[in-house]
């Protein structure tokens, strides 16, 4: 739309924010922290999104005060060997490597948002540890990734019992409007409004059915989320997530992304996802994890979001998750998460035929890994030897769909997913057409822009990446341009 169809505007102000979750909340902060008047739009009836419902996890390292209470060493140039190997192949590493080099600064801007962390462990493996320990384990060490970087977890959790997503939105919210950003909620941006240069220059929105329009005197910032719950996008972008369950707060349709490219944006990665079965890593790694045809198919003890996502990319369905008794019952309560085994058998032929495997194949893989693990040893998959003991009978199988993420459980496929692709942006957040140039005026951040990742992901560099490159869109949409 042009500037010239909206006349009188309803409001105005420097920078306009639309999405008011942890992206949002961090480029709100530093905007108004650099003198600008800010507005926050949100379409949900308060601030959090997505970012809300997650376990909070952000990945920080190269040195922060909870890795050193909890008596590791780390540095950036160690943190990027990590992560450019775990996010990658083909992941940004100019945002990798601004993101390591700045970790321990961004580590005390959440500290300085208002944001605890307890100075303890968890060393149990987990998708998220139903406790308050502030450090946690994200398959730093597990091989390869133990053999390209030394390993130190990186994991950081909010001060909170399970799920820290509200805890951090609340403070980062209070932050944001503490530092004088003002937000509208219940309000949906529907287009952006365009000057006669072709620079972005507001927007109109959707309020309780009236439209009502919006001026950004100097940059419009979008932070509204990925597509996962758009079934069109996902059609043409990622049809791997069709079917399956979502992790989101049912909002992240890819509103934003379809605003910009209106104007022209460029996007990145739209195939790109993020999986989780519900497979249990504290199961998984004191057993095996099998396709349907009985065969495994990575060392168990990787972060759990890459043997998903190599699960449901490669392998042929359903999932098992194989144990003994030994194993199920050396696995803490809440570790469990109420999850029981859906068969449990004498034989692993009867398994075998309680799962529909072609008959031998699920034998030949336990044998082959019993053989192995009496010496310690997984020659195919290196699991580390701290897992590898035979599995006896009796022996269970894990449900693949008596899991923990809603949709994908309710849909009984047993795994959940989000985007990662988005706008094409710098590292300052400014929005690139397909020429590469800037877009005037647009910023993005968070999951409505293609941050870190090439096709992997590791939890917490979603909030991570979203609130650092989200300070850094609000500072330049502040200034009216990038970093020099």
């Amino acid at each position: 739309m042009a500037l010239s169809d909206i006349g009188e505007f309803d409001h105005a102000c420097d920078v306009l924010v639309v999405g008011f979750g942890c992206a949002g909340a961090a480029a709100a902060f530093e905007a108004a922290r650099a003198g600008a008047d800010v507005l926050v739009l949100e379409r949900a009836s308060g601030p959090g999104g997505s970012s809300a419902q997650s376990g909070g996890e952000l990945y920080l390292g190269g040195g922060t005060e909870v890795q050193k209470a909890c008596g590791f060493d780390d540095d950036p140039d160690n943190m990027y060997a990590y992560l450019e190997a775990a996010l990658g192949p083909n992941a940004d590493t100019e945002k990798i490597r601004l993101y390591c080099d700045g970790s321990v600064e961004h580590f005390a801007w959440f500290r300085e948002c208002g944001v605890a962390f307890n100075h303890s462990l968890h060393d149990s493996p987990t998708w998220m540890p139903m406790s308050e320990d502030g450090l946690m384990w994200l398959g730093e060490n597990s091989w390869p990734y133990n053999t390209l970087a030394r390993p130190v977890p990186r994991g950081h959790r909010p001060a909170a019992r399970g799920f820290g997503g509200g805890v951090l939105m609340e403070r980062l919210s209070a932050a944001a409007t503490g530092a004088g950003a003002g937000a509208h909620v219940d309000t949906q941006a529907t287009n952006l409004v365009l000057d006669e240069t072709g620079r972005v220059a507001g927007l109109v929105a959707r309020r309780y059915g009236k439209r009502v329009t919006y001026r950004a005197r100097t940059a419009v910032v979008l932070t509204t989320g990925g597509f996962v719950d758009n079934e069109e996008m996902l059609a043409h972008h990622a049809p791997v997530l069709l079917g399956h369950g979502k992790v989101s707060d049912g909002l992240d349709d890819g509103s934003g992304i379809r605003m910009a490219t209106a104007t022209g944006a460029a996007t990145r990665r739209m195939s790109v996802v993020e999986i989780a079965l519900t497979a249990l890593p504290a199961m998984v790694c004191r057993g095996m994890l099998v396709d349907g045809l009985g065969r495994r198919f990575v060392n168990e003890d990787v972060y759990p979001g890459h043997y998903s996502v190599h699960a449901v990319r490669h392998q042929p369905g359903p999932y098992w998750t194989i144990i003994d008794e030994e194993g199920y019952e050396s696995v803490a309560e809440a570790d469990r998460w109420g999850v029981l085994p859906k068969y449990v058998t004498e034989t692993l032929a009867e398994l075998e035929e309680s799962l529909g495997m072609p008959p031998g194949a699920l034998e030949t893989t336990v044998e082959t890994y019993n053989r192995h693990a009496e010496k310690g040893e997984d020659p195919y998959f290196h699991k580390d030897a701290k897992w590898l003991r035979p599995l006896k009978s009796p022996f269970a199988a894990i449900d693949p769909a008596a899991g923990f993420f809603g949709g994908g459980a309710g849909q009984g496929t047993g795994a959940a997913g989000f985007t990662l692709g988005g706008l094409h942006t710098s590292v300052d957040g400014e929005v690139l057409n397909h020429s590469g140039d800037p877009v005037p005026g647009l910023y993005a951040a968070g999951r409505a822009a293609s941050g870190m990742h090439g096709e992997g992901y590791v939890s917490g560099t979603s909030l991570g990446d979203g609130t650092f490159f989200g300070r850094r869109a609000g500072r330049a949409a502040a200034r009216g341009k990038g970093s020099e």
